[in-house]
């Protein structure tokens, strides 16, 4: 019984803080944008990844007069990962390297949003590379959470 308590609030707090559609998976934060980002980045690294570009829309938006809530992209990728991918398909390099997009809602909440390596996988055709998915899909997982916990 009780086993069964701590597995529906196990549950209950991950469904809370992430959320799936449209192919995105989205990660609430306990951060702000920029400290997500920073945080990402610095996991990242840490991970032996190459993180190609960080950029900041909102600065964007603000050199043309234009505003915006925080919204940050991290582009990051690792060809270890990524050539297995692309040999299953190459058409899956429209989508690679990774993106991660940092942002605040109009609520002021935080989030981190990224692919779905699942969607990419039905979207490519990639039924030979299960196994590289999964590896993917877990990355991902473990560098939101770095990235959004306290």
């Amino acid at each position: 019984m009780q086993k069964t308590f701590f597995s529906i609030l196990a549950i209950l707090f991950i469904a809370s803080t992430a959320t799936a559609g449209n192919g995105l998976i989205s990660v609430k934060s306990s951060n702000d944008v920029k400290a997500t980002a920073d945080r990402l980045e610095n996991v990242l690294n840490q991970k032996g990844m190459t993180v190609f570009i960080r950029i900041d829309h909102a600065a964007g938006a603000a050199k043309v007069g234009q505003k915006l809530r925080p919204t940050e992209l991290v582009v990051f990728g690792n060809p270890k990962v990524g050539t297995p991918l692309i040999q299953c398909s190459q058409s899956v390099a429209i989508d690679l390297p990774q993106k991660a997009l940092i942002w605040q809602d109009d609520k002021g909440q935080v989030w981190l949003s990224y692919n779905d390596p699942n969607y990419l996988a039905q979207r490519h055709g990639l039924t030979e590379c299960a196994e590289v998915i999964k590896k993917v899909e877990n990355a991902l997982s473990n560098f939101a959470k770095a990235a959004t916990m306290p």
